[in-house]
């Protein structure tokens, strides 16, 4: 079965929030109370437990290219965050209980029937995505809608997005509809549009998203970070150190007894 997945282009999202919202409901996710953090009008602050879509409110003070609108350097960013299903996921890779498993639609599934709340997968995620729940401790984070997947429908975030800023769909059709826009919008002059996550080669350490993106500045202004890595890639270089630096350890002490015995 083809993969599946998400693009979001964020050059048409308008932080109304629907997704958030539309995941909620189906999902069934509690409120997250009445916090306001006071630096922006976001209200959820980051993805959680709880929160499997999170919509980002930044304030740039720097116009958009082509922008004309306002007296001063100016302008909002707005991004619907979520899982990015890895094609190699930090979390799956350090479940020690097979609870998080990758489905028939390629999609990374957490099934809590399974997880015993360890946590070892809410350290591997280079993202922050995955975390436990205050009030059962076990980990929780966005399935892709596997549920109505399986009924032949759409995830709800999509759905319920009015800018159709969030596409879902087969994960190949999605990177060639991206290609597409990324030349619309450079032939418009917004030379600073670029995709972030879609191929391996774009993002070596998780060998590429399922849910990539669409930007117009730097990751870490959208709190992504810029390089990220699942810890698993790095184990045999690790490794290959350690035992490096036990050889060197045993060549000396060999060395510092055989110079004794000579005295």
């Amino acid at each position: 079965m083809a993969a599946t997945g998400f693009f979001t282009d964020t050059t048409v999202c308008i932080g109304c929030k629907a997704c958030e919202v539309a995941c909620k409901q189906w999902n069934q996710l509690p409120a997250d109370g009445n916090f306001f953090s006071g630096r922006s009008y976001d209200n959820t602050v980051h993805l959680e437990a709880t929160s499997w879509r999170h919509v980002a409110f930044v304030e740039r003070e720097k116009k958009l290219s082509g922008q004309i609108s306002g007296t001063r350097p100016f302008s909002w960013l707005f991004m619907s965050d979520v899982c990015k299903h890895c094609r190699r996921a930090g979390c799956l890779e350090a479940c020690p209980t097979g609870a998080i498993v990758r489905n028939e639609f390629e999609s990374v599934y957490v099934q809590p029937d399974v997880c015993n709340g360890c946590g070892y997968c809410v350290v591997a995620c280079p993202f922050g995505v995955i975390n436990r729940r205050d009030d059962d401790g076990r980990a929780w984070k966005c399935t892709l809608c596997y549920d109505r997947q399986k009924e032949g429908i759409e995830p709800a975030c999509a759905k319920a997005c009015p800018t159709d800023s969030i596409l879902f769909g087969e994960v190949e059709s999605l990177k060639e509809h991206a290609r597409k826009r990324l030349s619309e919008l450079h032939a418009r002059g917004v030379t600073e549009a670029y995709l972030y996550g879609m191929t391996a080669d774009d993002q070596p350490g998780t060998e590429g998203l399922n849910a990539f993106f669409l930007l117009v500045d730097r990751p870490e202004v959208y709190n992504l970070p810029p390089s990220p890595g699942v810890p698993t890639k790095t184990t045999g270089i690790s490794w290959a150190s350690m035992a490096l630096a036990a050889a060197g350890m045993t060549v000396a002490a060999l060395a510092a007894a055989r110079a004794g015995g000579k005295r």
